[in-house]
């Protein structure tokens, strides 16, 4: 019987072979897309978010002399931004940070880890600061899985002690970890979430940034992967550990590794010894964190471009300012810089 259905069948595929060979060609497209997506996602480390495409990208890049960005040569590493909290809803500076770092970064992943993310779900809440962010295609928002990230390094053990969650400064703490040991394992930029970049930071390179005359802070870092200083940071976190003062884990861990590093008690007399450099506060910190009022205040076009002549980032001290109102059509500091340097947030923010 199976031999008398064989000459029927050839018969019915050969009086169809047009529609056949349509199937054929469907399918194959069909697999071929299926498997390029999984290699894509197989060649990325860790898990990456879903974004939605079918939107209008137009809406939320107005034209601006900012969107492209000249690039020097590209050099290793991505920009990195951390949440270590679980919020998922990002705030418009959070949301400018990563698309100042996104339109002066252009050839450069930018990774936003979420630890409100890490929860198996392959899709991102439906919030505007996802939809904006999705129109820049060096964007990649990914789950931050804390026991991974530490694995294979000596703040593995801290981590895995419970009894650290209950100290009054453990989120900024839980940050001050990840910084240091994601420029340990994968080298690259990391930048607090309350930064607005202004130029292209890949030539900063084995840099941190002083935020006083004798002080320097771990809200920008660049290195290059498995660098002996973060190394050593890693270890002082550890041995030197006090989660019950404030910054005693960030700037003072920085600064109290950079001058044995050094061989200094003053950070001035040597701001760049064995390849690594501290940047003068005019570099990343151009507002003291005493000054941080000045963000708000009206500040003209060329005062404006005299003061940040010589800067790459402004780190806008957000635990101090994130209660104060900003007039976002006026010509306050912040302002100017929100519409210059992250129009499409600005656009939002102008909107809402």
């Amino acid at each position: 019987r199976m031999s008398s259905c064989l000459p029927k069948l050839a018969t019915a595929v050969l009086s169809h072979r047009l529609r056949a060979l349509f199937i054929l060609t469907i399918s194959f497209v069909f697999f071929a897309s299926v498997m390029f997506h999984w290699r894509t996602g197989e060649d990325t480390e860790g898990q990456l978010y879903s974004l939605p495409t079918e939107i209008r990208c137009e809406k939320f890049l107005p034209h601006s002399p900012y969107t492209i960005a000249s690039e020097p040569p590209p050099s290793p590493g991505n920009v990195f931004f951390v949440e270590t909290s679980e919020q998922t809803n990002p705030s418009y500076l959070f949301t400018c940070s990563v698309e100042s770092a996104a339109r002066t970064h252009p050839g450069t992943r930018v990774v936003v880890l979420m630890k409100g993310l890490a929860n198996g779900n392959a899709s991102l809440p439906n919030h505007w600061a996802f939809l904006l962010l999705s129109c820049f295609p060096n964007v990649e928002i990914r789950p931050l899985d804390l026991a991974e990230l530490f694995s294979g390094t000596p703040l593995a053990k801290w981590y895995l002690q419970s009894y650290h969650r209950w100290e009054p400064y453990f989120l900024p703490v839980l940050s001050d970890a990840c910084r240091i040991t994601i420029m340990w394992k994968f080298g690259g930029i990391y930048l607090d979430t309350d930064f607005i970049v202004l130029k292209n930071l890949k030539n900063l390179t084995n840099a941190l940034g002083m935020q006083s005359q004798n002080v320097l802070n771990g809200a920008f870092l660049s290195f290059t992967p498995k660098h002996e200083f973060m190394e050593l940071c890693m270890q002082d976190f550890v041995d030197n550990y006090n989660g019950w003062i404030w910054a005693h884990q960030g700037p003072e861990l920085l600064t109290r590794v950079f001058k044995k590093w050094c061989s200094i008690r003053n950070i001035q007399d040597n701001m760049s010894c064995k390849g690594v450099r501290a940047l003068s506060p005019e570099a990343v910190y151009p507002i003291r964190w005493e000054d941080w009022k000045k963000l708000f205040e009206a500040i003209s076009s060329s005062e404006l471009h005299k003061l940040l002549k010589n800067t790459y980032a402004v780190h806008v001290w957000n635990k101090l300012s994130h209660g104060t109102r900003l007039e976002i059509t006026s010509q306050a500091f912040l302002a100017q810089l929100y519409s210059q340097f992250c129009p499409a947030t600005y656009a939002k923010m102008k909107k809402d």
